[in-house]
């Protein structure tokens, strides 16, 4: 497993996640090797308008289409550390459970993902695409953790990060 040939990022284009996919790039150009990004279509997005129902495909594969065009924009530019790097959507009700899908199909050997850090009712909620994949997956897992909204207001000098197997 370590070095690892394969490197698994998750993205859903929030600053978190893209601060993640630096740090995979990063882990990545140390050890040669190669970085998957990836990024779960929700099967069931947020309602079309009544117009679009009725186009339901279309509007389906213009989300996908977008996702791959966000995602290719950010490997392009994370090539530019070096690092070989591939891209692959999924489309599912539970991200997590379609990120641990990608990651075992491809062999992957270390997930680098990033929690927003929410708590309380939000997490209880909306719960945590990051710990099902810490949960459940059968390779390392490198969290890094953002700071809740309130801490987030004062600057911080630290970072927090949690490896976990």
């Amino acid at each position: 497993m370590l070095p690892p040939k394969l490197i698994l990022a998750p993205v859903d284009f929030s600053d978190y996640s893209r601060e993640a996919a630096q740090v995979a790039a990063d882990l990545a150009a140390k050890f040669g090797c190669d970085l998957l990004l990836v990024y779960a279509v929700p099967a069931l997005p947020s309602l079309p308008s009544a117009h679009e129902f009725f186009h339901e495909a279309e509007y389906e594969t213009g989300l996908r289409k977008e996702a791959e065009r966000h995602l290719q924009a950010l490997a392009q530019d994370l090539s530019k550390k070096g690092v070989k790097v591939r891209t692959e959507t999924g489309v599912a009700n539970d991200v997590g459970m379609e990120v641990l899908r990608i990651g075992e199909h491809n062999h992957a050997d270390l997930i680098v993902i990033a929690t927003h850090g929410m708590t309380g009712w939000h997490r209880l909620v909306f719960g945590s695409v990051a710990e099902k994949v810490v949960r459940l997956a059968e390779c390392p897992v490198l969290v890094l953790r953002s700071q809740p909204k309130k801490e987030q207001e004062a600057p911080s000098k630290t970072s927090h990060s949690v490896a976990t197997r």
